[in-house]
């Protein structure tokens, strides 16, 4: 997912060890992508920002590497799971389902506190401008009232009499 940076997209590519593409997305904001890999070796993936070189963006990706190992060794056995072991199992699942909501809320403040952050910056560097302009329009105004009060005293001279 994108966090900050211009529309919020960005390309990426997955390629497995022989350079193969095994995912290819253009401008997108969010994705999600699940396969399971064929062969051992180093996986490449490219985040793109080619389209957009003027403004950074900052990505977050998350790898989940293989199956979470069973609540309890037992739990390939075949009979039933008793009441308080399948209590156990729900509630571990909807704990992780509420490590997801958090991670899709982190992201969410993390987005919402950059734009601020900028708006911020943005209002701080028009009020300075705003007053160094007052300051310039104040000063000329002083020059101008005192040259409304002030004599402009003319010397004559006189030529021989």
């Amino acid at each position: 997912q994108v966090i900050t940076g211009g529309h919020y997209d960005v390309d990426c590519r997955l390629e497995d060890p022989d350079g193969i593409v095994l995912y290819k997305e253009m401008k997108k904001q969010y994705d999600s992508f699940t396969f399971t890999a064929s062969r051992n070796g180093t996986y490449k993936f490219c985040f793109s920002n080619e389209f957009s070189t003027f403004t950074h963006k900052t990505v977050y990706f998350d790898f989940q590497v293989g199956e979470d190992p069973p609540l309890f060794p037992s739990e390939n056995r075949v009979t039933a799971l008793t009441q308080m072991e399948s209590a156990c199992v729900s509630i571990h699942e909807a704990l992780k389902s509420v490590i997801d909501y958090q991670t899709h809320f982190r992201l969410r403040e993390a987005q919402g506190r950059s734009r601020a952050e900028d708006l911020n910056s943005r209002v701080a560097y028009w009020s300075i401008g705003e007053a160094i302009i007052l300051l310039f329009v104040s000063i000329g105004q002083v020059f101008l009232l005192k040259s409304f009060f002030s004599d402009k005293r003319t010397t004559t001279t006189r030529v021989g009499s």
